[in-house]
C-alpha cells in the first residue's frame, strides 16, 4: 500500500497521512521519506503531509463527538476501557493533550477521547496542528540533514 500511495506523490502522501492518522496503521514518516526520496519537494511534502494527518486526526476527533461505542470500536478499534482510562488525562490537560496526539498506539485515542469527552474543537485542533506540523518539520530536518549523506553511500 505504502508504493501505491507514493506513486502518487503529493496527493498520496496527503491521502496516506490521513489514513495514517484514523483507520490504517501504518506510518505516515515512511511515506514521507520515501516521497522525499523520489524527488518532491521537502516544503510541498510537509504542507501535504501535515495537513493530511491533521485531517485524519481531527476525523477521529468527530468520530469520538458522535460517541457512539459501536462506530469507535468498529472503526478505529479504540476499546471503551482505553478511552475511559484516557479520561483523567484528558481532564486535566484539556485541549493542551491534542498536541501529543500524533503518539503512535495513544495518539488516536487521545483525538477520539478529546471529541467523546467534547473539549474545545477550536484549541484542539490548533494544537492538534502544530504537534503533527512540529514532528514532520523535525522528520523533514531529520531526512535533509542525516538521510541525503546515508544515500549517497552505495550499500549494496
Amino acid at each position: 500500500m505504502v508504493e501505491f500511495l507514493q506513486s502518487y506523490g503529493l496527493i498520496g502522501l496527503f491521502l496516506g497521512s490521513f489514513l495514517a492518522a484514523t483507520v490504517i496503521p501504518f506510518s505516515s514518516e515512511i511515506l514521507l521519506t520515501g516521497v522525499l526520496i523520489a524527488g518532491v519537494s521537502p516544503v510541498h511534502s510537509f504542507f501535504a503531509a501535515t495537513a493530511g494527518n491533521w485531517l485524519g486526526g481531527m476525523t477521529s476527533y468527530y468520530v469520538g463527538h458522535l460517541g457512539r461505542w459501536d462506530i469507535i470500536e468498529k472503526w478505529l478499534g479504540v476499546k471503551e476501557e482505553r478511552l475511559l482510562k484516557q479520561k483523567a488525562r484528558i481532564e486535566r490537560f484539556g485541549s493542551l493533550i491534542a498536541f501529543f496526539a500524533w503518539l503512535p498506539v495513544i495518539g488516536d485515542v487521545l483525538a477520539i477521547g478529546l471529541g467523546f469527552y467534547r473539549v474545545d474543537v477550536i484549541k484542539s485542533s490548533i494544537f492538534m496542528l502544530l504537534g503533527r506540523a512540529i514532528r514532520f518539520a523535525i522528520w523533514i530536518s531529520l531526512y535533509l540533514y542525516v538521510g541525503e549523506r546515508i544515500l549517497q553511500y552505495k550499500f549494496f
